[in-house]
C-alpha cells in the first residue's frame, strides 16, 4: 500500500481507515481517538438490535421510528431516547465489547456525541454491518445497512464521494474554539469493488472545510489501498 497523501490544514488532524469486506484486508492511516459526534449513532443502533436479539423480539414501532430518524436524518432527540434505552454509556460499551471494539468509550454524563472512538474501531463495527457477522443477526445487519443507505440527500457527503453506498456522518463545532469535528463512515462501491471507510477529522476552520478534508482523505485512502501491498 502506498502512503496517504492528503494535505491537512494547519491545526487539523485526520485518521482514515479502509477495508475490503471480501478479503478482510485493511489499512489505517493516522491514529488517535476522536469525539465520535453522530457516527456513534451506528453503534447505538447496533446495541439496540443486539438487545432485541437477546430478548428474541422485534424492535417496537417507536424504536423503529426513532432509529429511522436517528440514522436517516441524524435526529439528536431520537438518538438520546435510544441512548437511554440501551443503558447509556455502559450499555454502549457492553455492546461494543461483544462486537470487538477495544478503543471506543461511551460519552460520560449522557453526552453520547463525546464518545471517544478510532478509525480502526469504526472499521470493525462497519464490518459487522456490511459483512457476515458472528454477533449481529442477518436481519439486524440488513436493517441497519438499509437505514444507512437511506440518509437524506443533504447528508450524503463524505465517503460517498468514492461511490454509491451507505453511510453515517457526524459533525459539530467546538464551543471553545469554533473549530469543527467532521466524520464520515460507511460503505462505498467503486471500480475496485466495495470498500468500508472510516474518516475522522477535527480542527478544521469550518464545516465545509471538514467535508472537503473528509472527501479528499476518502479518495486518497482508496487510491493508496489499491497500490502494492
Amino acid at each position: 500500500m502506498e502512503p496517504l497523501r492528503v494535505p491537512v490544514p494547519e491545526g487539523a488532524r485526520l485518521s482514515v481507515g479502509v477495508l475490503d469486506p471480501d478479503s478482510g484486508r485493511s489499512a489505517v492511516y493516522g491514529d488517535g481517538s476522536y469525539d465520535a459526534a453522530s457516527v456513534v449513532k451506528v453503534g447505538v443502533l447496533a446495541a439496540l438490535l443486539l438487545g432485541a436479539q437477546d430478548a428474541d423480539r422485534d424492535l417496537t414501532a417507536a424504536e423503529r421510528d426513532r432509529a429511522a430518524r436517528m440514522i436517516g436524518r441524524s435526529d439528536n432527540a431520537s438518538a438520546t431516547a435510544l441512548w437511554d434505552a440501551i443503558g447509556g454509556a455502559p450499555g454502549l460499551d457492553a455492546a461494543h465489547r461483544r462486537l470487538g471494539l477495544t478503543a471506543t468509550v461511551g460519552g460520560a454524563d449522557g453526552y453520547w456525541g463525546l464518545t471517544r472512538t478510532t478509525a480502526q474501531d469504526q472499521l470493525i463495527l462497519l464490518r459487522h454491518v456490511f459483512a457476515p457477522s458472528p454477533v449481529l443477526a442477518p436481519a439486524s445487519r440488513a436493517y441497519l445497512a438499509g437505514l444507512m443507505a437511506s440518509v437524506v440527500p443533504g447528508q450524503r457527503w463524505g465517503v460517498s464521494v468514492v461511490g454509491p453506498g451507505a453511510l453515517k456522518n457526524g459533525w459539530f463545532p467546538r464551543d471553545a474554539t469554533g473549530r469543527w469535528v467532521v466524520h464520515s463512515v460507511g460503505r462505498a462501491s467503486g471500480a475496485g469493488g466495495d470498500r468500508l471507510l472510516a474518516v475522522l477529522t477535527e480542527g478544521t476552520a469550518s464545516h465545509a472545510d471538514g467535508i472537503a478534508l473528509v472527501e479528499s482523505a476518502a479518495r486518497a485512502a482508496v487510491g493508496a489501498f489499491a497500490g502494492p501491498a
